[in-house]
């Protein structure tokens, strides 16, 4: 065994020379997270998957709709039909992004200034879009808080911030939109997005860790419980995907990428698109019988980070020849 872990001590940290330097040749910035060889074999599709006019005659309202994946998601529901309210704390740049995705798709998508953790502001915007909309058929909780700390120096506004916007936010409207859904005997779809990382925990993000394993506790409970109203709900973990501000909180020096990139056995990060198509369809008709399930689209990475021995795919078939033998001798 201390053949093994001598092996895979040198594996890695010959490893990580190589990829510092790869990576070091790039902007660190705007896409330039380098593939590994294999992600020739996981191509990206990012055309519409879904039929046109699938969500015709559908209202949709995303948080935090107006940058990054909350931006990606509402383009690819208005390419579809759907008539789109975009809700985040930034009016100007919600306008901006409302006025590109209706020069793209020719639907209209109504901007809403909003802070999620006042209920008497969710419902001012709720009256809003139903008066102007209609009630949404769809909400996607988007608009989340995020950054990387040790605990011990979070502040207790800091850790309350991430709650009240991540676990608190998404409860308030769920509370708001559902209970119109439940009195007009409408139904609808609620979709979050999540993280892999409610499953295992993880230290350095332990609010957001605590918020959004609420969250998928939630919807899990209210899958279950409003499904006699007609109302499904559904999670969405995602994966390392590079978004606006997302990554510059999370990953400031921009060398966490190539721990990401060991961490995923496809060799790539994702796109805003494949989020996009997978939050459409979980929205959809098609997939009208998945309720209270969460779905992780992250090329593989939490299986590779939960198994006890994934590190041993950096040792060599060299290293491997020299192990076997040293088995074969023990045994």
């Amino acid at each position: 065994m201390s053949a093994l872990r001598a092996a895979v001590s040198q594996a890695a940290k010959t490893d990580l020379k190589l990829g510092v330097r790869a990576f070091s040749t790039t902007t660190g910035r705007n896409g330039d997270y380098p593939p590994r060889p294999q992600a020739k074999h996981f191509p990206v599709k990012k055309d519409t998957m879904l039929p046109p006019d699938s969500y015709k005659d559908k209202v949709v309202l995303v948080t935090g709709g107006g940058t990054g994946l909350g931006k990606g998601m509402s383009l690819k529901f208005s390419q579809l039909g759907a008539k789109v309210a975009i809700a985040a704390r930034r009016q100007e740049v919600l306008d901006k992004a409302a006025a590109e995705i209706t020069a793209q798709t020719g639907n209209v998508v109504l901007p809403c200034s909003l802070d999620i953790r006042n209920p008497a502001a969710i419902k001012e915007v709720v009256d809003k879009i139903e008066a102007e909309l209609g009630l949404p058929n769809v909400v996607i909780h988007n608009a989340a808080g995020n950054f990387i700390s040790p605990t011990e120096r979070l502040s207790a506004n800091a850790f309350q911030t991430i709650i009240d916007i991540v676990l608190k936010g998404t409860a308030f409207l769920t509370l708001d939109v559902g209970k119109r859904m439940i009195k007009q005997e409408k139904g609808g779809v609620f979709l979050a997005i999540t993280t892999h990382y409610t499953n295992e925990g993880s230290g350095f993000v332990v609010p957001s860790a605590c918020a959004k394993s609420g969250v998928e506790t939630m919807c899990k409970s209210l899958g279950v419980e409003w499904g006699r109203y007609g109302i499904r709900f559904n999670c969405i973990a995602p994966g390392p995907i590079e978004t606006e501000g997302a990554f510059s909180r999370l990953d400031p020096t921009g060398q966490g990428a190539k721990l990401m990139m060991d961490n995923i056995p496809v060799g790539r990060i994702g796109e805003i698109e494949e989020i996009a198509n997978l939050a459409t369809f979980l929205c959809s008709d098609y997939s009208s019988w998945i309720n209270a399930e969460t779905v992780t689209l992250d090329g593989g990475e939490f299986r590779s980070l939960a198994g006890e021995f994934n590190k041993l795919r950096m040792i060599t078939n060299e290293q491997w020849d020299m192990m076997e033998q040293l088995i074969r001798k023990l045994h």
